[in-house]
């Protein structure tokens, strides 16, 4: 039974619903010499137990953000990292971390790395070595999709990064909306970090100004022939300077010259549209993993859930 948990945590494509049933399989067909055995050696039982654990945990309002808090480090992941694969001693840890340059004393990683990873569920302990959960396993295997994770938020935040990241996934956003999303007053300043990072990002300001044609009759002015081929190349569904200039093979200047013409003439309106904002290609990468991740705490705790009915009905 040991070998069906350890397969799953090494990392093969197999969801906790699915894990929690094989599981229940093998206990069922377990035949234990004693009640002690079946707590001692059990890995239902581990698993089991975990959960229950982890719901306790998750029921504090705030363990989302405290989770995406612990997970952005990076030698609190290289830990994870390492313990999803055996388990290690504060001693052997401290080993670990020399080969990749940092010099940590026990105190400091079993304070400030481990405990916070124990904390929110990540890692456990038993006869003094540290090892990660089924949960913690998970999310490393996750995480490894996006290695640059801990180094792109802010640590020790409130998450409003994270927040806004998640709902820019559905599409780019107005600072209107934005504002609704997370507190107002703080907005600019989320966004200017998230843009000096390279995970948003909006069109220059002239694409939000689209030029249309008025319903005024065309026949009752006279044109250049600039003035007519800039008037021929406006579309009903309005267009920016930009893509004018280009549709016509005019400069900018040129451009918006014979459109202040046209608009004096009353046969061209200005429309704004306001400014949006949404996730780069890395944005959006990183918005996923987040989604992911929040994904997986809800399954693990609405698998948590079923483990607690099951232990009060039986």
């Amino acid at each position: 039974m040991g070998n069906v948990l350890q397969s799953t945590r090494i990392g093969e494509n197999r969801d906790l619903a699915s894990m929690l049933k094989t599981l229940d399989a093998e206990c069922r067909n377990c035949a234990p010499t004693s009640p002690l055995e079946c707590i001692t050696r059990c890995q239902v039982y581990k698993l089991k137990n975990e959960l229950r654990k982890l719901r306790e945990t998750m029921d504090n309002p705030n363990y989302i953000k405290e989770l995406f808090n612990v997970l952005k480090n990076e030698t609190r992941l290289h830990i994870l990292k390492a313990i999803v694969n055996g388990r290690f001693s504060v001693s052997a840890l401290q080993q670990e971390l020399k080969k990749t340059g940092h010099s940590h004393s026990q105190d400091t990683i079993n304070e400030e790395y481990l405990q916070p990873l124990m904390a929110v569920g990540l890692a456990t302990e038993s006869r003094d070595e540290y090892y990660a959960t089924t949960f913690g396993g998970r999310l490393t295997n996750l995480l490894g999709a996006f290695p640059e994770f801990a180094e792109m938020l802010p640590a020790h935040s409130e998450c409003y990064e994270e927040t806004l990241l998640r709902a820019l996934l559905t599409g780019p956003k107005t600072f209107e909306e934005i504002e609704s999303l997370i507190s107002a007053k703080i907005a600019s300043r989320i966004l200017k970090r998230l843009r000096s990072v390279g995970l948003i990002e909006t069109p220059e300001e002239r694409d939000y100004i689209f030029f249309f044609k008025s319903k005024r009759d065309p026949s009752k002015e006279t044109f250049t022939e600039t003035e007519h081929k800039i008037y021929d190349s406006l579309l009903n569904e309005g267009i920016s300077a930009g893509k004018l200039a280009k549709e016509t093979g005019l400069s900018m200047r040129r451009t918006y010259k014979y459109l202040r013409g046209l608009k004096g003439k009353k046969l061209v309106f200005i429309r704004r549209t306001p400014k949006a904002y949404g996730l780069t290609c890395k944005g959006e990468m990183l918005a996923t993993v987040l989604q992911e991740l929040q994904q997986i705490v809800d399954e693990t705790w609405s698998y948590s859930q079923q483990v607690i009915n099951s232990k009060d009905n039986a």
